[in-house]
């Protein structure tokens, strides 16, 4: 099986029943930040850690000390700075207590020269953020194909022998999901996905 090119971050169903529009926020309740905001914080803290299961519980412990904070932000602006920086922070901490990589104690440390990787990651993040918006509005067969090529790594033919079509269908659908994305994604996040892709 080839590699996965995106790490694919699915909430747990009790986090995304935290609640709807509280009717004062101007971005909606925790259920609508939960939701926009996780895939993105999930693949900034993976970039930091690296670990997959750890991202997630860094993501999920935030938003639930989070949860009672909401009505103190009074811009999305604000919001996001704050959800990206305790994420980040709780990263290091995690990079901190791990014995078996003190090597990494130096390279945690709060020094100008070694805050570019994290704004890098914040940036590629929100255009996580966005590829994967994007992909989720793909028609199903296309989300399919897709995801099973670019979320699990699989091959045309792996592919085809799960869904039980023919390998050309599986091309056929590929090919329609990358124009479509082209035409929902910016310019700068189509081309960091066909980066990512290696296209």
């Amino acid at each position: 099986m080839a590699s996965a090119i995106f790490v694919n971050f699915k909430p747990m169903q009790a986090m995304t029943d935290m609640g709807g529009d509280d009717g004062h926020s101007p971005y909606g309740g925790m259920e609508a930040v939960f939701r926009r905001y996780y895939p993105k914080l999930c693949y900034f803290a993976f970039k930091i850690i690296e670990n997959k299961a750890s991202s997630e519980d860094v993501v999920q412990d935030v938003f639930l000390r989070f949860q009672d904070r909401l009505p103190q932000f009074n811009s999305e602006t604000a919001l996001g700075s704050f959800l990206y920086l305790s994420v980040k922070n709780a990263c290091l901490n995690i990079l901190r207590h791990r014995t078996v990589e003190a090597k990494y104690e130096a390279s945690v440390a709060f020094s100008s020269e070694k805050e570019a990787p994290f704004i890098e990651n914040l940036i590629r993040a929100e255009v996580y953020g966005e590829i994967h918006q994007a992909i989720q509005s793909l028609p199903a067969g296309c989300r399919t194909v897709i995801n099973f090529a670019y979320f699990e790594g699989l091959k045309n033919e792996e592919i085809a022998n799960r869904l039980q079509v023919s390998v050309n269908t599986v091309k056929t659908q590929k090919q329609r999901g990358l124009q479509l994305l082209r035409l929902r994604l910016g310019p700068d996040a189509f081309f960091l996905f066909l980066t990512l892709l290696g296209a």
